[in-house]
């Protein structure tokens, strides 16, 4: 039997283990499912959002982007974060207390950044690991009547990205690949500006996702995270059973992000993406109008159309199925492992 490929389970044999016999309180409002990032339960008088989320391609900044891309997921339905636990293994033979102070550092501001309490979790010393792993656990809130549901997208809707893509694979190829850039001929105060995407415009969607969600005009959010933006698309279209027709020109591609994919050879639409956040809705200039307003960037990319008429990826009058990435561009940076195109 094959060896399975780097990054996320392929989907038909995630979907076969998902739909293993279950057996789930009838409190369990949303469920996991593909395209679903978030458990949502009911409490009674609003509803509790639960996600967990690892972080295996940083090591620079780790804690940070495990607070963020956990709060990322709650705020796509409409909650806002509150509560955050970690398990936190550290490797045998490298870790000292400095390194376990600045993770925890990192984990710190990046709550304080988003009003969330650290409330418990995990550390130990760990056998056999190169790197820090960090595994993430976020609890949010939301009243009923603000629920924003993964699968709610419509045909008819127009679809919007809010900054620009790759963000975080911008950030996290100038972080793990610095020295070697700068002797490719990469000037420093351009891989400074690449690495400090991060923060700025950073890698959160928490404020634009609660903006969508507070105001009524989301039918359904993503955050394209592994697997980049053309993964987030599919996601978004499974959990819906819709079709999308994206028009490729109008896409917000990073200057940065291109140059630093093309140095490696990978495609910005299956890199990591988070810090851009997908939306659906039936009111795209009023949603814009919104963003824009609190100095969100956002473009609309697309549209939402039947399953039958596909996932699309048009250029003028050409048209292509959307990309489909066996992994994430950015593993190509890690192992041999090599994403392909199907």
């Amino acid at each position: 039997m094959p060896l399975l490929p780097t990054g996320k389970l392929p989907p038909d044999l995630l979907a076969g283990l998902l739909a293993l016999p279950r057996h789930p309180d009838p409190r369990v409002v949303i469920g996991p499912g593909i395209g679903r990032d978030a458990a949502v339960l009911d409490m009674g008088d609003h509803y509790l959002v639960a996600k967990t989320d690892p972080i295996t391609f940083a090591t620079e900044d780790i804690g940070w982007y495990t607070v963020n891309v956990n709060a990322n997921d709650i705020a796509c339905l409409g909650a806002r974060p509150k509560w955050f636990m970690v398990t936190a293994l550290l490797p045998a033979g490298r870790a000292d207390a400095a390194l376990a102070e600045s993770i925890f550092s990192q984990i710190v501001q990046a709550c304080d950044a988003l009003d969330i309490s650290l409330v418990g979790g995990h550390t130990e010393i760990t056998y056999g690991l190169k790197r820090p792993l960090l595994v993430g656990a976020m609890l949010g809130e939301v009243a009923k009547d603000k629920l924003v549901v993964s699968g709610g997208a419509r045909v008819g809707d127009v679809v919007l990205l809010t900054k620009a893509i790759p963000l975080e694979g911008t950030a996290l190829i100038a972080r793990e690949k610095g020295e070697e850039l700068q002797a490719r001929g990469f000037a420093e105060d351009f891989l400074a500006r690449a690495r400090g995407l991060l923060r700025d415009p950073g890698i959160s969607v928490v404020r634009e996702a609660l903006i969508a969600a507070d105001a009524g005009l989301a039918t359904a959010m993503h955050d394209p995270t592994e697997g980049g933006l053309a993964t987030g698309l599919w996601e978004l279209a499974q959990a819906a059973n819709v079709g999308l027709v994206i028009d490729e020109d109008a896409i917000p591609i990073l200057d940065q992000g291109a140059k630093l994919c093309a140095g490696y050879g990978l495609d910005p639409m299956g890199t990591i993406a988070s810090g851009s956040l997908l939306i659906t809705t039936r009111a795209p200039e009023e949603l814009q109008g919104l963003l824009q307003k609190a100095g969100v960037a956002c473009a609309a990319i697309g549209r939402v159309v039947p399953r039958e008429e596909g996932l699309i990826l048009q250029r003028g009058t050409m048209r292509r199925p959307l990309p489909q990435f066996a992994a994430d561009e950015i593993t190509r940076l890690y192992s041999s492992c090599q994403a392909k195109v199907v």
